[in-house]
């Protein structure tokens, strides 16, 4: 039982101001594994004062002090990674290849990155008789969600902390147990006080008095477009900059090739990672109409393959991550039953002998129209839909018809069709054959939000830019 009931700040475990235990639940048992304590908006305003008092000497840290103090956290995550790893698991129930592998792994790939950038990253640039000098913006307010709790922590800290800035952190209240460990990396790594702080709690209590806030000056959230668009309201306001990191209902679109059938196994296997909880997960998988018979049998036999069970067994895939997310899930599942897609595998309720612990059927639709509703909402679980097209100008007609663009998937042997349609394609990503790089930039386009995060690209948000006129 982990009781992590304190808020980290200005280098100190405090008490709430008011308290206001929560339970924390593990959704492979369904049972209470802890208990946090949920802030309020007078915990936010010490935080923040915090923060504003230890911006004065950040902001005017040197390149070497900041990369002394990105190398100790380095450490610090080296040593705490097999307790990370149990935390993400219990917590959100990722099996536990998945929490130690990509969890744990972003997390430190993250701090391996900035440590790079930063080596190297270009704080000033003469241009004329004109200095044009990149400074911390200030007071960071982040909001993050619990489908990659790990990775969006790391995405947003490290690169604000490589740019000088400090930060109010509200990690998720669903899966709150890592981020309680990351504060206590962060402080075994000697990060001054103030610098960094955690508040624990939810959207109303925490996120709102984050948003709103008038002495914090940005404000970094990941999660969905609904909840995107209220923390953006509430912070215009103080005029405050906004980056957010929100759905999508990417496409994946399945080149008509040799590489057909390998194509559609290992795109509806990606679908179902980290049982559907990824905002980039290939959703919709688009196949030529004439071989929609054929992506049926390659889908059925490939996603009948993906086990689900208990996270610390040799399960592939784990529960969703609350009762919540389950009845959405099942309630878009029974949607695209009676709106008429053909059912190839899965399907309502929970799969055989897993009744205890929020566990979703690898789920598979086929001859699915994109104006139904499965093909719209992001579902967050392991749903796929497989959509037919004409021609690769439908296709890209068809990848393009979505409120989202964050990300998007090309899968063939054929890479010249698959760079021309890359071109083709409303997303800030374009993935082809499962490519990956810690450097390229994260974000999206329409409602899938705007900034962008990852490598060098992550220190652009947290930067203002001010011209030095006459500076010879």
């Amino acid at each position: 039982m982990r009781e992590c009931t304190k808020f980290y700040i200005d280098g100190q475990w405090v008490d709430p101001v008011t308290e206001n235990t929560q339970p924390v639940e593990n959704p492979a048992t369904e049972e209470t594994i802890g208990h946090i304590s949920f802030g309020t908006k007078a915990d936010v305003d010490k935080a923040v004062a915090a923060a504003r008092r230890a911006f004065e000497s950040s902001s005017q840290t040197t390149r070497e002090e900041r990369l002394t103090l990105l190398r100790a956290i380095q450490a610090e995550i080296e040593n705490r990674k097999e307790e990370l790893a149990l935390a993400v698991s219990d917590e959100m129930g990722a099996p536990m290849s998945l929490a130690s592998g990509p969890h744990v792994g972003m997390l430190a790939g993250h701090c391996q990155k900035t440590i790079e950038v930063l080596e190297d990253f270009a704080f000033e640039r003469k241009d004329g008789q004109t200095l044009h000098v990149w400074e911390p913006i200030g007071v960071v307010g982040m909001i993050t969600p619990w489908n990659w709790p790990l990775n969006q922590i790391a995405c947003k800290v490290f690169p604000a902390l490589a740019t000088g800035n400090t930060m109010v952190l509200k990690p998720t209240e669903i899966a709150p147990f890592n981020g309680y460990i990351f504060a206590e990396i962060m402080h075994a790594a000697g990060v001054p006080a103030g610098v960094f702080n955690l508040v624990n709690g939810d959207g109303p209590g925490v996120g709102e008095a984050i948003s709103g806030h008038p002495d914090i000056d940005m404000v970094s959230f990941t999660g969905s477009t609904r909840a995107g668009v209220l923390i953006a309201k509430n912070a215009a306001d103080t005029v405050k900059r906004v980056a957010q990191e929100l759905g999508g209902k990417s496409p994946n679109i399945v080149l008509d090739d040799g590489a057909f059938a390998k194509s559609v196994a290992r795109g509806t296997v990606s679908m179902m990672g980290n049982s559907g909880q990824t905002c980039t997960a290939p959703s919709r998988m688009l196949v030529p109409h004439a071989r929609m018979e054929e992506a049926k049998t390659v889908a059925k036999e490939a996603a009948e393959g993906v086990m689900p069970g208990d996270p610390k067994g040799n399960a592939a895939i784990g529960p969703v991550v609350s009762k919540a997310q389950w009845d959405k899930i099942q309630g878009l599942i029974n949607k695209g039953i009676e709106e008429g897609a053909t059912l190839v595998a899965g399907g309502p309720g929970k799969p055989e002998g897993l009744e205890t612990g929020h566990y979703v059927k690898p789920t598979v639709f086929a001859d699915v129209q994109n104006d139904m509703t499965i093909a719209r909402e992001e579902i967050f679980g392991p749903v796929l839909c497989i959509l037919g097209y004409d021609d690769y100008a439908d296709a890209v007609r068809i990848a393009n018809d979505t409120e989202y663009g964050l990300a998007s998937t090309i899968m063939g042997e054929d890479i010249d069709t698959a760079r021309s349609l890359a071109k083709r394609i409303r997303a800030g990503r374009v993935t082809i054959n499962g490519a990956h790089d810690m450097n390229a930039a994260f974000g999206g386009y329409k409602k899938s939000g705007n900034g962008r995060e990852w490598g060098e690209w992550g220190f652009h948000d947290f930067l203002e830019v001010k011209a030095v006129m006459g500076h010879g």
